[in-house]
């Protein structure tokens, strides 16, 4: 039996880990024990989980739910090999988390794992995603918005969301000014997660949560959005090389800038940079269209 594991980023209280293991119905189970609370996303293969709270069959998409310091054991007696992307939490920002999400019931888990629910998978996607592409700021609130989306799974009936407070969005002003004047200080880590939460004075879950509500995306989307719109505008403004551009912008990785580039802006570096020749064209046009 092998098992792989792969820390792929972490910070105060946090951690995600990348786990493979290729034990199969030959191999027995041993007992283990949950060093912190654990949200783990089965992305490939079975295999059969035993803890306090019950045993269950775990398939992709489920997820395994683990109480700090309880002991577990998994069985392989269904198939070899399964991976899982694994959170790993803190029990005190396990606790802040379920504080701040409206309804939930308790930090401690009564079952040992959630089937695969369609409120879950584009989470899980996402964090599969990021796990490939290495981005440790991307993971961080992927691993904290999961951890947070399966703590609504334990609550009671949804109440009303009610509307930020102007203390609450005076806050987020301040968090949105400070990326703005550092979004390309990669090296500071002022526009960090941790670092504009503790600004704010807030958990960072919970500044997570409400930064998304008031600005409509992520701090760590909106980071990305502005370094971008500043490639953008290098990009369609000068003949500068692509790669110095990014370099800039944040990027070490010129494939990773292209791609992200491209995702957000719909188009590669060199062909919006191409489209700058466009509009003048369609200027010159403009007279002879009317006059038809």
């Amino acid at each position: 039996m092998t098992i792989d594991i792969q820390t792929l980023a972490s910070g105060l209280g946090w951690r995600v880990r990348d786990v493979t293991c290729t034990a199969g119905p030959q191999d027995r189970p041993f007992e283990e024990r949950h060093g912190s609370v654990c949200v783990a996303a089965v992305t490939h293969g079975t295999f059969r989980y035993r803890t306090a709270q019950g045993a269950a069959l775990l398939t992709p998409g489920a997820v395994l739910l683990g109480n700090h310091g309880h002991c577990f054991e998994c069985g392989h007696e269904h198939g070899i090999r399964y991976r899982c992307v694994s959170v790993h939490l803190a029990p005190e920002l396990w606790e802040d988390i379920v504080a701040a999400v409206p309804g939930a019931r308790s930090a401690t888990f009564s079952l040992p794992r959630l089937p695969p629910l369609p409120s879950l998978e584009p989470l899980i996607a996402a964090l599969a995603a990021a796990c490939r592409d290495g981005d440790a700021p991307e993971l961080e609130e992927l691993a904290l918005a999961f951890a947070g989306a399966v703590a609504a799974t334990q609550r009671g009936p949804d109440r009303t969301r009610h509307a930020a407070s102007l203390r609450v969005e005076r806050r987020i002003s301040d968090a949105v000014r400070r990326i703005e004047r550092d979004a390309l200080d990669v090296m500071s880590g002022r526009c960090s997660l941790a670092a504009l939460a503790r600004e704010a004075a807030m958990s960072p879950y919970h500044f997570l949560r409400v930064f998304r509500q008031v600005v409509g995306m992520t701090p760590h989307q909106y980071v990305l959005r502005m370094r971008m719109h500043r490639a953008a505008v290098r990009l369609r403004g000068s003949d500068e090389p692509i790669s110095t551009i990014a370099l800039d912008a944040g990027f070490n990785d010129l494939s990773t800038f292209n791609r992200r580039f491209r995702r957000i802006m719909g188009a590669s570096p060199t062909v919006f940079r191409r489209q700058r020749h466009a509009a003048p064209a369609l200027h010159s046009m403009a007279p002879r269209l009317l006059a038809q």
